[in-house]
Formats: structure tokens, sequence, C-alpha cells
């Protein structure tokens, strides 16, 4: 897969789709994420690792669900990551950092493949960076129990099946619906918000090279 990984790379650098593929998975016709970023205030960096790796000469991409929490993202599917540390060197390093304490998967920065466009979350005020990270080999996941419920992954060639798309209800709390989501079932799991948006994106980039 070493041709992939190359085209991969060539067009993250060359040819990045960009915000334009987050509005079709966009909950309640929001709008670009980057208009609403400019009206933000004490932004909070944080960054995904948008894991690929191989399996019987099929590609593979890591996910995990959040455990039920009181707080914005309770329950939700979505990459390894998490807000930057004062420690981080970079988004890099937070992302890299966050993939191993949250699903024990030591990456390095050879593994990087390239950035993602950014999203921003205003429900939780995050400023969220994806990179895209291929592993050389068949990664052991390890969760920690506090931050992950479950690590699974999907064959990266459902996100280019379109029976792969709904359009839901999504119950947010006890008294809050979210009505017309739409989201990728993978695995069974409704994947919506901030990971469909990036998820979207990879999507077309994938267009280019399949």
């Amino acid at each position: 897969m070493t041709d992939f990984k190359f085209q991969l790379e060539q067009i993250i650098a060359n040819h990045l789709p960009g915000e334009i593929t987050h509005l079709e998975m966009s909950p309640l016709n929001r709008g670009l994420s980057s208009v609403a970023l400019q009206q933000a205030n004490n932004v909070k960096e944080s960054a995904v690792a948008v894991l690929i790796f191989e399996v019987e000469n099929r590609l593979q991409c890591t996910l995990i669900q959040r455990p039920i929490y009181t707080g914005s993202h309770s329950g939700q599917v979505s990459f390894p990551g998490g807000k930057k540390d004062p420690t981080d060197l970079d988004l890099i390093h937070t992302a890299i950092r966050e993939c191993w304490e949250e699903i024990g998967v030591i990456l390095e920065r050879d593994h990087l493949v390239g950035k993602l466009t950014p999203v921003y979350i205003p429900v939780s005020n995050f400023y969220v960076e994806p990179f895209v990270f291929y592993y050389p080999e068949i990664p052991t996941f390890e969760k920690d129990l506090r931050e992950v419920e479950e690590v699974f992954t999907f064959h990266l060639d459902a996100l280019l099946d379109e029976s792969n798309v709904a359009t839901v209800e999504m119950q947010i709390s006890s008294n809050f619906t979210l009505k017309e989501v739409p989201c990728f079932v993978l695995e069974q799991k409704q994947v919506w918000g901030a990971t469909a948006l990036i998820l979207n994106e990879l999507k077309a980039v994938l267009k280019m090279i399949f």
C-alpha cells in the first residue's frame, strides 16, 4: 500500500478538497465552521489522529466511542484526540500523545501523512486539527477506560458507499433533539458532527485515488 500512502500524501499536500466538503455533513445547515470561528473567543486548540492501517490488503480506519458523561460530546463517536497540553510541542504532538493515552498506539512523526482541514466546534469551543497517520502494521489497542468506551475500526472504502450515509434524528439530551442530522453509519454506529465532517473530506480525497 505504499502507492496509496504516496498518493494520499500528494493529494493532502497539493489538492486538499477543503472546508466545502464539510457542508454536506453539517448538522442544522450550520454553514462553514471557519465563519463561526471568527466570532469565537478563548478557543481551545485540539487535535485528532486519523489512524489508517492495512489488514489483508484492505485499508482500515480507527474510531472510538466516548463514554456517557456530563458534557457536550457524551457517547459520541470520534477519532482519538483531545486538547493541546501546555507541554505539547505542537498539535501533531497532541495527536500522537492522545492516540497513545486513549488507545495505546504509539505513533511517530514518520507515520504522518498530512493534515486535513481544521474544524471549529461551537458547542464546546474546540478548534480541531485532524492529522492523518499511516501505521505500518496492525495496531494493538489498549483503551483508556475513563476516556474510551470502545475502540473500533471500519473498512476505509465504506466511506465511498453511499448506502452508509443517512439522515437521522439525534437525541442529544432528555429535552433536546436534533432533527435531520447527516451521518455516516459505520459498523452499525452513527458518526456525526465534527467527525463526520472530517470523514467527508477524507471521502473526497479517496475519490481522487480510487
